[in-house]
């Protein structure tokens, strides 16, 4: 069964590049896949993939958002609006990892929210840690951005127990495309932390690549928080020192303002 969808699988690698104040690095070959939140319906008429139910893949709505069964698209809009961004009738994709036979753990998921004329407004930037808790970054989008979006805001959420909260993120993004690239870098006053990268190939979906794409990286999101923990363990075994872990944000979207990106 093949559709002609804006929802895609990319296929492509994961790196993490630790610059201080110990080197640590590391490459994974990942497939995450770009959802339309309008195709949810079509796509859960494919064999190998289903919406809020088990399957080889599957999406369920509760693993985003409020982790209530409300709509996704409806979540989003109702926060956009909330905050002074209306997308009309356009569109919300959301790059993620699926659940691979029941399971998914995503350290970030990223919504592309486009008005209807098709362009790029707002990034919603969803982050989960391994303590079961969740936060998003929301930043519009400047319409000069370009092909490549730069953003940036200071962290509020506590992520890897080895980094410390007095940070910054700055992103570099390449929207969806034929590629797809999420360059992040973490920054303190003295300079960079961190790089992290994910870049994709476009594929369809179909029956076809959904299976290709199981065989090629078998089992990937129980890979995905087991390389969490054993980067981890290198980290402390190189000697990082494991940071407090502050109360989380009472609100659970951190609304960016262009004044907080230009002061970065």
């Amino acid at each position: 069964m093949s559709l002609s969808l804006h929802s895609a699988i990319y296929c492509g690698e994961v790196m993490h590049q630790r610059l201080k104040p110990a080197k640590h690095r590391f490459v994974y070959n990942v497939s995450s896949w770009l959802l339309d939140l309008d195709e949810l319906e079509a796509l859960n008429r494919l064999r190998f993939f289903s919406v809020n139910r088990f399957n080889l893949f599957s999406f369920h709505t509760k693993d985003h958002g409020d982790g209530s069964t409300t709509p996704l698209k409806e979540q989003v809009n109702r926060l956009l609006k909330d905050n002074q961004i209306d997308l009309g009738a356009g569109a919300i994709r959301l790059l993620c990892y699926p659940r691979i036979l029941g399971y998914v753990f995503n350290p970030l998921s990223v919504f592309y929210c486009y008005n209807e004329d098709n362009e790029l407004v707002a990034i919603l930037y969803e982050v989960s840690n391994t303590f079961n808790q969740r936060h998003s970054y929301l930043i519009p989008v400047e319409k000069a951005s370009g092909k490549v979006i730069q953003q940036a805001c200071n962290k509020h959420f506590y992520v890897s127990p080895f980094m410390p909260m007095e940070t910054n993120y700055q992103f570099r993004m390449t929207p969806p495309g034929e590629k797809v690239a999420v360059l992040i870098q973490q920054t303190d006053p003295e300079g960079a932390i961190l790089n992290a990268t994910f870049t994709g190939q476009r594929i369809e979906i179909t029956e076809k690549t959904i299976t290709q794409t199981f065989w090629r990286h078998p089992l990937m999101t129980m890979k995905v928080i087991a390389g969490i923990h054993w980067e981890a363990l290198q980290l402390w075994r190189k000697g990082l020192r494991i940071q407090p872990r502050p109360t989380p944000p009472e609100h659970r979207i951190s609304l960016v303002q262009q004044t907080e990106m230009n002061s970065l």
